[in-house]
């Protein structure tokens, strides 16, 4: 289906174009529209196909190429690279897997990454933070407080808590990741508290944790993050032993 036009258009209307393509063809490999190793078709019949330009046809290849999801050369085309080339931790990515096909084994091993990471950024926050990146983490908490009311987002009041210890920790490397985090928690904490039969986060853990990092115990704070994480590992393995794909 087009959803463009191919007489040269503006500056900004082609860049939203590339960005449109690159959505429609990343989720379509997600998806497995094109098996692995297949070729894609030319850039001209992209062109034709979509009702784009040839120009942002490159830089949609480009781009997705620089996801690893595709390999372009000359005389070889432009073909379908195997999962284990994608970057996954680039958002678009993860967010096409999410949205295409999540498994739990996917949240199993995104769980297992945040166990690297957060007790690590909570206990960083604990000896780092400053007086305004606590703030932040008690003005999330005090909204997941108001979501258990009923006067705000119980999702994103979630992520914005985990989102803000990140930051607080001071480690660049660690705030770098709030996107992919968010990406991802945006499933994982509905498959979660739908497996606890909850609409919305333990507010009381949350609360522990903020309370670590705000008396500076990191020792406290990296152990309340860690007890928070095991159960979401626990309760996705049970998920595991039911089905497969979350749906």
């Amino acid at each position: 289906m087009a959803f463009g036009y191919c007489d040269s258009p503006g500056t900004h209307m082609q860049r939203n174009l590339t960005h449109q393509l690159v959505h429609d063809l990343g989720l379509a490999i997600v998806q497995g529209s094109y098996a692995v190793g297949a070729a894609l078709p030319s850039e001209a019949e992209i062109c034709k196909q979509f009702g784009v330009s040839r120009s942002a046809t490159r830089e949609a290849v480009k781009m997705l190429a620089a996801k690893g999801l595709l390999n372009s050369r000359p005389r070889q085309g432009i073909r379908v690279l195997p999962e284990a080339r994608w970057n996954m931790f680039d958002t678009e990515v993860l967010g096409w897997l999410l949205q295409s096909r999540p498994s739990r084994d996917l949240l199993l091993e995104f769980t297992q990454m945040r166990q690297g990471v957060e007790p690590s950024a909570a206990a960083l926050a604990a000896e780092n933070a400053t007086p305004e990146a606590i703030a932040d983490i008690e003005a999330a908490l005090q909204r997941m407080a108001d979501a258990e009311a009923g006067f705000d987002d119980a999702l994103e009041s979630d992520i914005g808590f985990h989102t803000s210890i990140l930051v607080a920790s001071g480690n660049r490397f660690y705030v770098q990741m709030s996107a992919f985090v968010e990406t991802a928690l945006r499933v994982s904490i509905r498959f979660t508290n739908a497996m606890k039969g909850v609409t919305g986060a333990d507010v009381r853990a949350h609360a522990d944790i903020y309370n670590a990092i705000r008396k500076h115990n990191p020792k406290l704070a990296r152990r309340k993050v860690e007890v928070l994480l095991d159960e979401s590992i626990e309760l996705i393995e049970k998920g595991r032993s039911v089905k497969s794909t979350l749906r």
